[in-house]
């Protein structure tokens, strides 16, 4: 695992763990990497509960109440879903916060509406959800990096901010 994410696991180790929250994901085209990086620093289980990998629309909506309509009428590659995901592992998972990402990680699948590399972050709290939007194409594994470390970084970012308030 790079240096870069292990420093950011650290970080938030120290920042759940300091103040006794917890963390889970909800993890569609990342397929778990977000997790895996979550646990690679020992201790992890002390704030970190799980992670769904909701490949399919039917699991995004059995296991995390994403809306079937939104998931019809959107795509499972838009900012609601990465919403919905977020609500649904915090409910499901009975976590603080959860992280989630949904996208198009190639190198086929995309469309010209949703082309490969786009992959949107959902982070935060059932009642503070966030996302961001990554719209480049590196190649499926440079993808699922940049979508993992910027997740992380997201959070990180996030919870330091709810932290000094």
């Amino acid at each position: 695992m790079e240096l870069e994410t292990k420093v950011l696991s650290h970080q938030i180790q120290e920042a759940l763990y300091n103040n006794n929250e917890t963390l889970g994901t909800a993890e569609s085209c990342t397929g778990g990497r977000i997790a895996e990086a979550i646990i690679a620093v020992p201790g992890a289980s002390q704030y970190f509960k799980g992670g769904i990998v909701s490949y399919t629309n039917e699991i995004k909506e059995k296991l995390l109440n994403v809306s079937h309509e939104v998931l019809e009428e959107q795509t499972a590659v838009c900012e609601e879903v990465a919403k919905e995901m977020v609500i649904g592992a915090c409910n499901t998972l009975g976590v603080d916060y959860a992280i989630s990402a949904t996208g198009v990680a190639g190198p086929t699948g995309g469309t010209p509406e949703i082309p490969v590399g786009t992959i949107w972050l959902g982070y935060g709290s059932k009642d503070d959800v966030r996302t961001f939007k990554l719209t480049e194409d590196f190649g499926r594994g440079i993808n699922l990096a940049i979508a993992t470390n910027k997740a992380l970084h997201l959070f990180i970012d996030y919870i330091n901010e709810k932290n000094n308030q």
